[in-house]
């Protein structure tokens, strides 16, 4: 049996997805953060790969000799130094005898772009942007890019509520909404919960899921949160911007990607401001709210690397097998 294997690394977990050759998923594993630059040693970040990858292998009744392309669409792939190791370990591992390794900036795009090229804007607990041309050619931000999206929105959050408190900024309801969010009656107890000694502060991924009562009060009408939300919709689409500049699409018609959980909350006010600024230097983009989850990006750059086609027949066996959306939950 000849097996397609797709792999969706970051900080808070990572899928592995694999399938057969008509594109009927059959494997799925999970496991935990396999970022490189956050292991001790790249053995144990591979190790963490591979604790997705075989379960999801023996799922499909498949063993390693079988997967004929894999792809790992991965946070850490950041310089072609982490690409080569990363590769590298796949290869002892025994996991493709096809490997390709791309940022998960990249498997993000594939997984929402008709034709997998255009630029991503994916905004989670992180964000994470990235473009690719026609030829192929691809940039991710990486590097040039600060905190971002949930994350950055809840500790924003934070600020202006301890800010307002001490009545250096302006009032606004995040006041209230952290307070009851928290389960405190002061912001003061609020600010003990992550500094007093003792105390186990919430984690990144707690932080970020603030996102949405940011979201809520800005679409509510509240000046604090309504600025804050502009404001990360017109950063968003400059780093966007940026990535369509270095690979050559900036002022034409390219896909815009927008994935990620944050892009689900129902207001509109982010999604809006990030497509007017970027229509605004480049008018003709089409807007697609991410069809697939990263890691079916991961699977189609997969079957691509094989010289296979990402057909109806295909989109309809990944859609006929999908798993259920508590395997892709944070």
């Amino acid at each position: 049996m000849r097996v397609y294997l797709g792999v969706d690394g970051g900080n808070t977990k990572t899928l592995a997805f694999v399938a057969d050759e008509a594109g009927q998923i059959i494997g799925v594993g999970r496991s935990g953060n396999s970022d490189i630059y956050t292991h001790p040693t790249p053995e144990s970040c591979f190790n963490m790969i591979a604790a997705a990858v075989q379960p999801a292998l023996e799922m499909a009744g498949a063993d390693r000799t079988e997967i004929a392309s894999a792809c790992y669409s991965l946070a850490g792939a950041d310089w072609q130094e982490d690409y080569d190791e990363l590769r590298g370990g796949m290869v002892a591992y025994g996991l493709g005898a096809r490997i390709a390794v791309y940022n998960d900036a990249i498997g993000a795009l594939r997984a929402g772009s008709p034709d997998g090229t255009g630029v991503v804007i994916t905004c989670g607990t992180g964000g994470a942007m990235g473009a690719r041309n026609a030829n192929g050619e691809y940039w991710h931000t990486s590097y040039w890019q600060d905190s971002m999206c949930g994350r950055d929105l809840g500790y924003q959050a934070m600020r202006a509520v301890r800010h307002a408190d001490i009545g250096i900024e302006q009032p606004t309801a995040l006041t209230a909404a952290l307070l009851d969010h928290f389960k405190v009656d002061s912001v003061a107890g609020m600010i003990r919960h992550f500094t007093l000694r003792g105390c186990k502060p919430p984690n990144d991924v707690e932080v970020a899921r603030l996102a949405p009562i940011v979201l809520d009060l800005a679409e509510q009408g509240d000046a604090v949160a309504h600025a804050m939300i502009v404001d990360h919709g017109v950063r968003l689409a400059q780093y966007g911007l940026a990535a369509a500049r270095k690979v050559g699409i900036e002022h034409t018609p390219f896909h815009l990607i927008l994935n990620g959980g944050v892009f689900r909350h129902t207001g509109r006010l982010l999604r809006d401001t990030i497509v007017e600024t970027i229509r605004s230097v480049s008018p003709g983009v089409t807007v697609y709210m991410s069809r697939y989850e990263p890691v079916i990006g991961a699977l189609m750059l997969a079957y691509e690397a094989d010289g296979l086609v990402i057909d109806s027949a295909r989109l309809a066996a990944f859609d006929r097998t999908m798993p259920p959306q508590t395997v892709f939950k944070t």
